[in-house]
């Protein structure tokens, strides 16, 4: 991972992407993804995705077009930590941690609680009616999202804000009640939580849907993103309104909706063509034309991408995977940390000094300690471009790290994650130190550090536990 300031961005898994799902958030976020000194998380909001929906068909389904339709835009999941945010079992543990330190006062003030409320108020319903725990504790499960990893930064949209707002609330809340005690857990100097801020990024467009409004699911007025092939596309635009002008008659782009989704794909000679040729009386007809072949013309290679995604789930399924893995090994000793600093600790790392902190875990960054994950690095043939870092921590917790998507790779990580055929070694190497070795079938595949021989038993006893918790998880 690198050093840079860290972004966090929720992906929502409802409904069927539209373009304006691609212009308003999709583009932006994979272009801001790409840029120097950043590091980019994104998850898919599954967990989210259950307060408002009890169709696990349509759940699946969604997840499933939802991060082809992201791949098959342009994001480089090599370069960002892409997962879903079931597949982080920190996430749920994190939520109660949270919750414990939330005031309900907090929560009664969250906008959805709220507007649920008054809803059910002005139709003469009890003030809670069909109103569940999810969506009341839906701001500490966010809350969680963006602390589990120490967010810098959030981009959101402006109804989001508050929940970042309360995030802040809480994270300074557990700050202030642990803080100290996570200070002497992990051997670090600073508080456990960054305060994470919200982005709003103004110059992105809003674009409008086939009658003018705000192009939304719930007004039925979307132009899709891939849903439907070309064909779709073609007859959609078709649909767009447009003022009663005929052939010849001047136009006025400004005001035609057409033209603002035009504008939103076309370069800036292109956008003033058109103005120009609308102005001098050009067709609606033709205009429509004219946007169904630019809109085309971006979309067609990601159309191809997605279908290709959608017919290989196996290949979704692995990329998440190793966005999940590369997630939890920053989030799994993290929220060990959280844990030991709130007193739920491991009896044989307790202090024996009633009020004090267990002397524990140092986080990878502060540079070592008995909890570290320690890396055990997996390079592949010269032939096979890959690499993989397996991290195992002495407490018994077995990840696995960066691993490249080259078809070798992933199947060599399914037999890591199986443990099939995996050992440890003890070696001792030329210059009279030890090594440790994790053997798959036999053969080395990765080599831990240079340790002095006296410990190297003792690392491979901890490891070969490591493994025996896996198997039996």
């Amino acid at each position: 991972m690198g050093t840079g300031r860290r972004v966090l961005t929720g992906i929502t898994t409802s409904g069927t992407p539209h373009l304006g799902n691609y212009v308003g958030a999709i583009r932006p976020a994979i272009d801001a993804s790409r840029q120097d000194a950043v590091e980019s998380f994104f998850f898919l909001a599954d967990y989210h995705a259950l307060i408002k929906c009890d169709d696990p068909q349509r759940v699946r389904r969604s997840r499933l077009e939802i991060a082809a339709t992201w791949l098959a835009c342009g994001l480089d999941a090599d370069r960002v930590v892409f997962y879903r945010q079931s597949d982080i079992r920190e996430i749920p543990e994190l939520t109660w941690l949270l919750t414990c330190v939330t005031a309900k006062g907090l929560l009664n003030r969250a906008h959805a609680y709220k507007a649920a409320v008054d809803q059910n108020l002005a139709g003469g319903e009890d003030a809670d009616a069909g109103v569940t725990a999810g969506l009341y504790m839906y701001p500490v499960l966010m809350a969680a999202d963006i602390l589990a990893f120490n967010a810098h930064r959030v981009p959101v949209g402006r109804d989001q804000i508050q929940h970042i707002e309360m995030a802040r609330d809480i994270a300074q809340r557990f700050n202030h009640l642990h803080g100290a005690a996570y200070r002497a857990a992990s051997g670090s100097d600073r508080e456990p939580f960054v305060l994470p801020e919200a982005v709003i990024d103004e110059s992105v467009a809003t674009l409008p849907g086939l009658d003018g409004r705000k192009m939304s699911k719930s007004y039925d007025n979307t132009i899709p993103l891939f849903e439907g092939g070309v064909r779709h596309l073609r007859e959609s635009i078709a649909r767009i309104v447009t003022d009663s002008r005929a052939p010849g008659e001047p136009k006025n782009p400004d005001g035609s909706h057409l033209f603002a989704i035009y504008r939103a794909f076309a370069s800036a000679g292109e956008a003033q063509a058109l103005h120009a040729a609308l102005t001098g009386g050009l067709a609606w007809g033709e205009a429509k034309r004219i946007l169904f072949e630019r809109v085309e013309s971006e979309i067609a290679p990601m159309r191809e991408r997605y279908d290709t995604l959608i017919a290989r789930p196996d290949t979704l399924e692995d990329i998440l995977r190793h966005g999940a893995d590369k997630a939890r090994a920053v989030a799994a000793p993290f929220v060990a940390h959280l844990r030991d600093a709130v007193g739920l600790s491991d009896f044989r790392l307790a202090a024996t000094t009633p009020g004090k902190a267990p002397p524990v875990a140092r986080t990878p960054e502060a540079g070592g300690g008995e909890d570290t994950p320690v890396p055990l690095g997996i390079k592949g043939p010269a032939a096979q471009d890959f690499s993989l870092t397996i991290a195992y921590s002495r407490r018994g917790q077995f990840l696995t790290g960066d691993l490249g998507g080259k078809p070798a790779a992933i199947a060599l990580r399914r037999r890591i994650d199986a443990l099939e055929g995996l050992d440890t070694v003890a070696a001792t190497r030329a210059d009279g130190l030890s090594e440790l070795r994790l053997t798959l079938d036999g053969e080395t595949i990765a080599t831990g550090p240079a340790i002095a021989p006296a410990e190297v038993e003792a690392e491979r006893g901890k490891v070969a536990e490591a493994i025996r918790l896996r198997r039996e998880a």
